[in-house]
């Protein structure tokens, strides 16, 4: 049994540059990127939250300055993605704004989803958006790259923007119609498989061999970053992208190959939390407050005594009650920050800061609680 489309909540699609952009003639795939738009905008309409990873700055910018055919000096890459980020941000909005869909665009790196501070800004403002009912597109930012800029290779940053954002559903559109047994194009035996239910070694070998932060392009990527999202509770699919509506097609049950994952992000993303990192600090919070953590809640300034520990915003920390350790949840503020807003109504943190921060002190989102702890202590604290 594989998935159905409609019942995914959240939906990070990612489009490579080779689907874009028509590289023999540098001309962008109007029609193609028309009718994923209509895709989009079905799965919009029925309610569902759609994030777009976009490759494809470097080839349409080169296009537009005239830069020879070959391989780029990084200089060369970045003046390219320069002007190539501005075409494509404007086409997406264009496309999207024929459905009356308002797009966003937002440049990471990939220290912005792996350095817990950066994570939570690029997590804040994109789940933001999404709130808003627009579409956010994703690149890369190629024109900061101080490392070696690789073409349309965008399927690690797809997976993890995927976990970040707590989707329920990765789809890597490529050239092909998903995994098989061997290269199809130079093996005739061939086989499609139609799920992949854990990634194992096996499975890792049909990609070419054990895939690797070094590893670049091809199969092998996209089986790694199907071991990102699915640890992240994230279901992943690889899919035809040529074909035109390549969503419906998987929709309506086109050849494609599922990565299932036993998790969903909420759970996965708390267990991550919970044993993953390590605390940098404690925050001391009264009965109230341990109360209406346990209902659900977020740990508001006005309910933490006290803390201990150096730590910065995006830090995990200990949350501990009157009876013991309750859980951990990774901090809005800094140590020094904290300091001076704990036990204060959230209405007054402007005034103390200078700037209006989060109102939490750690979301619930943030948040990972030992409950049958949590709530036996507070039984027998009262």
């Amino acid at each position: 049994m594989t998935p159905d489309l409609r019942q995914f909540r959240r939906v990070v699609l990612k489009v490579g540059s080779s689907l874009l952009v028509d590289r023999a003639r540098g001309r962008l795939n109007h029609a193609w990127l028309a009718a994923l738009a209509e895709d989009i905008a079905d799965l919009h309409a029925q309610g569902a939250d759609v994030l777009v990873v976009s490759s494809g700055a470097i080839a349409m910018g080169r296009t537009v300055l005239g830069l020879p055919p070959g391989t780029l000096r990084l200089e060369e890459s970045q003046a390219a993605a320069a002007v190539g980020q501005i075409a494509l941000a404007r086409i997406w909005a264009e496309v999207l704004a024929h459905h009356s869909i308002t797009a966003g665009q937002i440049l990471v790196t990939l220290a912005d989803t792996e350095e817990r501070r950066r994570y939570l800004n690029a997590r804040a403002t994109t789940l933001k958006l999404l709130e808003l009912r627009a579409v956010p597109v994703i690149n890369e930012n190629d024109t900061v790259a101080t490392s070696e800029i690789r073409y349309g290779d965008n399927d690690r940053l797809a997976a993890r923007v995927a976990t970040m954002i707590g989707a329920d559903l990765l789809v890597l559109f490529s050239d092909i119609d998903g995994l098989y047994t061997a290269p199809p194009a130079s093996d005739p035996k061939a086989e499609h498989i139609p799920v992949v239910e854990r990634i194992t070694p096996a499975i890792e070998a049909m990609a070419g061999g054990a895939a690797s932060e070094l590893s670049r392009g091809g199969m092998r990527t996209k089986v790694e970053a199907g071991k990102i999202a699915t640890a992240g509770g994230t279901h992943m699919v690889i899919a035809d992208g040529r074909t035109k509506n390549p969503l419906r097609r998987v929709a309506e049950g086109g050849r494609c190959t599922w990565f299932l994952t036993p998790s969903n992000p909420a759970t996965a993303r708390k267990t991550w939390i919970a044993g993953a990192l390590e605390p940098r600090g404690i925050l001391h919070v009264d009965e109230g407050a341990a109360r209406a953590l346990l209902g659900g809640a977020s740990l508001l300034p006005v309910g933490v005594r006290r803390i201990e520990g150096s730590f910065a915003r995006g830090d995990a920390v200990t949350i501990r009650g009157e009876s013991g350790v309750l859980g951990r949840g990774l901090v809005a503020y800094d140590a020094h920050e904290a300091t001076r807003i704990i036990g204060r109504p959230s209405r007054e943190i402007e005034a103390i800061l200078g700037y209006s921060g989060r109102a939490e002190m750690i979301h619930r989102d943030d948040m990972a609680l030992n409950l049958e702890v949590s709530r036996a202590g507070l039984k027998a604290a009262s």
